[in-house]
């Protein structure tokens, strides 16, 4: 066992819920306290303090990203999710600063991580490895994940769920909850309980590794015969519900391909989105978490490697024909039939201000354009992205506090994800020229 003495490395993992709510109270009472300094200074120099102001703070903001950090599991996770999937419903500095949690988890020290591997695989189990390294290669809100070698050579990657998460989730969710209530971001009228419970449902199916490995199976079946993507495969012996053991995938991150010749960029980022209609249409079973970690290339075999499937959802055959006539509506230029389609699928009200319903035709209208460009689209030479927040922050502001279902949180987190990558990459793409046989239904 490799860098057994780095105990030094590493914060443990609030196990117990007394201790992990303690850290919630510890949060608000420390925010609480630089809001009543911050407010008296202000009131000192004869301005008047204002409540968001004060929340909001460099100092606040860190103490909230830190501590959720430290907390990992379900409090780091939904931040996570906030920060990419409701950020409309939030001002840009909160967001931003739950985006933080994107980028930044502390590992478990060896002693802990020592004890969680021998709760799973018992206390002989070092004797299946020449090595294993207690240096995490990722750590992130759920679990890291571990390099290791078998006595029979082969390399894996281990990844090691942190102690108390699973029992973790539904405190945690409400507690995060009840901060965002009581920091009065929330605008009134908007009921976030049925995005807070599927986030509940969705931790928890991805705090189970046996469920993420039944995942992983699937994708490799349905992926079996396409050679432009590469999977790992699952070492069932040394998988539990709390430890997903896989083989080892090399490869460069996938967003490292932005200094690579145009042709490569082009050709991964329309795989990408061919595999999403394959996703949503075909499969009906979508990975929904966007982060470019889950993503390599290989330079050598030109495939990309597709890494972690705890995001796995089922779609319904409901909504694929949903956004089957959305994008149908879309193509046409049709908002009639596409606003009285999302508001079938619960995607907006049946009701709103004519001002808001221009803003929302609008913001259909720039998701649309990459499909309905003739030829190809150059995502690099457009500002689709700047301009899909711009209209996102028009419509909290404007008052569209409508939530949408929570099914359709995470596939819209997935298609955004994607878009993301493509102006990342700068890829020219014929979006339309793949889309459009799903929408017509002559993919095969």
């Amino acid at each position: 066992m490799a860098n057994s003495n780095e105990d030094s490395q590493g914060l443990a993992v609030p196990r117990q819920r007394l201790t992990r709510l303690a850290r919630f109270g510890g949060l608000g009472a420390g925010i609480a306290g630089n809001m009543i300094a911050d407010g008296a200074g202000k009131l000192a120099r004869g301005e008047r303090p204002d409540l968001q102001d004060l929340l909001l703070t460099p100092s606040n903001a860190a103490k909230v990203a830190d501590q959720l950090s430290q907390l990992r599991g379900a409090a780091m996770k939904l931040g996570q999710l906030i920060s990419m999937d409701a950020g409309d419903f939030f001002p840009p500095e909160f967001a931003s600063v739950l985006a933080r949690l994107r980028s930044s988890a502390h590992a478990m020290p060896p002693h802990q991580l020592k004890t969680v591997l021998n709760d799973n695989w018992g206390r002989g189990w070092l004797k299946n490895f020449k090595r294993f390294d207690t240096r995490p290669i990722a750590a992130a809100s759920i679990g890291q994940v571990h390099r290791a070698q078998t006595k029979d050579g082969r390399t894996l990657a281990v990844k090691v769920q942190y102690p108390g998460v699973r029992r973790s989730i539904d405190s945690d969710v409400d507690n995060v909850a009840a901060l965002i209530k009581v920091s009065g971001l929330l605008p009134n009228g908007v009921d976030i309980a049925p995005l807070l419970d599927e986030a509940k449902r969705q931790l928890k199916q991805e705090a189970d590794y046996e469920r993420e490995g039944a995942c992983l199976r699937r994708f490799g079946a349905l992926l079996a015969d396409d050679h432009d993507f590469l999977l790992p495969q699952l070492d069932e012996a040394l998988t539990t519900e709390n430890i997903l053991s896989m083989e080892f995938m090399d490869g460069n991150p996938i967003e490292t391909l932005s200094g690579a010749p145009q042709t490569v960029r082009d050709r991964v980022v329309s795989l990408l989105i061919t595999l999403m209609m394959r996703e949503l249409f075909d499969f009906r079973l979508m990975q929904t978490d966007p982060n470019f970690a889950n993503y390599f290339y290989t330079d050598d075999a030109e495939k990309i490697v597709l890494l972690d499937f705890g995001a796995t959802r089922e779609i319904s055959e409901a909504l694929s024909s949903g956004y089957r006539a959305l994008l149908a509506a879309g193509l046409k230029s049709d908002w009639e039939v596409a606003r009285a389609t999302a508001v079938t699928m619960g995607l907006m009200g049946d009701k709103s201000p004519e001002s808001l319903e221009t803003l929302m035709r609008e913001t259909f209208q720039v998701i649309m354009e990459p499909i309905q460009e003739n030829g190809t689209f150059d995502f690099g030479a457009t500002d689709i992205a700047v301009r899909l927040r711009d209209k996102g922050m028009a419509l909290r502001t404007g008052g569209f506090h409508h939530v949408p279902p929570p099914a359709t949180v995470f596939f819209h987190r997935k298609f955004g994800g994607v878009y993301l990558l493509a102006s990342t990459l700068r890829a020219r793409v014929n979006v339309g020229a793949i889309v459009r046989p799903y929408v017509t239904g002559s993919t095969t």
